[in-house]
């Protein structure tokens, strides 16, 4: 019988089970999920589901994680608390465009970061024995947060985290729906509609959005966990290009509210901190640095530092001069 897996025509003998099939093909069943014909196959069934001719079966990979134990708090950092857990580094990262795994790994290190945001992507079933990222950043010590980058509709959205829940039992997960190749700007439309389908089937969904304050409320009525506004446009190191309405999101919103996108330097993700923001996303600009490993410690302080200026409350502006030193007794 032929059996299309992950894209490619593959001939197997019947009858075949789910299990003999990841047998055969070399794979460990704990550590991926099936969608066969587009219906998810628990675990628990797969030596009672029966592959037949024809079938279209996709093979993801990524198994879950929690929050390292015993976490302890930079000096003079706080924690935050999205979806009922709590964390103490607002800095989080993602796991793309790193040389390889053990570079995504010292600067994730470096970083402080207890969240990573994976990609669930398909196993390469031609060669089972490639290595994966969970062999380099343990999901024991570090909480991995399946996104949906690169899905452009609710359907891709929902249809890959619903992968993820079964490849690692996840339910806080990142959404993204984005509008197009060019801007990777989120749709709003395709957002809200994935939004409600996950919410409704348990998922904590941290979303991806627009920094408009007004569709940040709607997706916090909704029972979004997290809300994650643009800075700017995703991989552009553009900076946060309009801080009035962070600001806005950030005094509204009764859940956490974390820059995702568009930070490029240290500068940028203090700035997002000293608006008051719970955290800070990025990738690209540790990963594509000069530096990562050094670039991660960077926005490690950087956030602290800008988390601890919001928490002092700055100056006052002034329109006029104001001489620090005390006129009285003046020579």
């Amino acid at each position: 019988m032929q059996v299309t897996i992950n894209g490619e025509g593959r001939d197997f003998t019947a009858p075949l089970t789910v299990r003999d099939l990841l047998s055969t093909i070399g794979l460990d069943p704990a550590k991926v999920a099936v969608e066969r014909n587009r219906e998810i196959v628990t675990r628990s069934t797969y030596d009672q589901v029966v592959v037949a001719d024809g079938d279209r079966l996709e093979i993801v990979h990524f198994i879950g994680g929690g929050a390292p134990d015993g976490a302890k708090a930079a000096e003079g950092a706080d924690s935050f608390t999205v979806a009922g857990r709590t964390f103490w580094s607002r800095l989080l990262v993602g796991t793309g465009k790193y040389k390889d795994f053990e570079e995504t790994a010292r600067a994730i290190e470096a970083s402080g970061a207890e969240i990573v945001t994976v990609a669930v992507r398909r196993v390469n079933v031609t060669d089972p024995n490639q290595p994966m990222l969970v062999d380099y950043v343990d999901p024991k010590t570090y909480t991995y947060l399946p996104n949906t980058a690169g899905c452009y509709t609710a359907d891709e959205a929902v249809r890959t985290l619903r992968l993820a829940r079964e490849a690692g039992g996840w339910d806080l997960v990142k959404l993204e729906v984005l509008g197009d190749q060019k801007t990777l700007y989120p749709n709003m439309t395709e957002t809200l509609a994935a939004a409600e389908i996950l919410i409704r089937e348990g998922f904590k969904v941290m979303v991806y959005c627009s920094d408009d304050p007004i569709m940040a409320q709607r997706l916090e009525d909704m029972g979004c966990v997290a809300i994650m506004p643009l800075g700017s446009l995703i991989g552009s190191g553009l900076g946060i290009q309009n801080p009035i309405n962070i600001r806005l999101i950030v005094e509204q919103a009764k859940v956490p509210v974390l820059v995702d996108a568009g930070v490029g330097s240290p500068a940028d993700a203090a700035e997002a901190m000293e608006l008051g923001c719970d955290g800070v996303l990025m990738n690209t600009a540790i990963a594509q640095a000069g530096d990562p490993i050094r670039m991660a410690r960077a926005m490690k302080l950087a956030v602290e530092a800008g988390r601890l200026g919001y928490l002092a409350g700055r100056m006052p502006k002034k329109k006029y001069a104001d001489p620090s030193s005390p006129l009285a007794g003046l020579i």
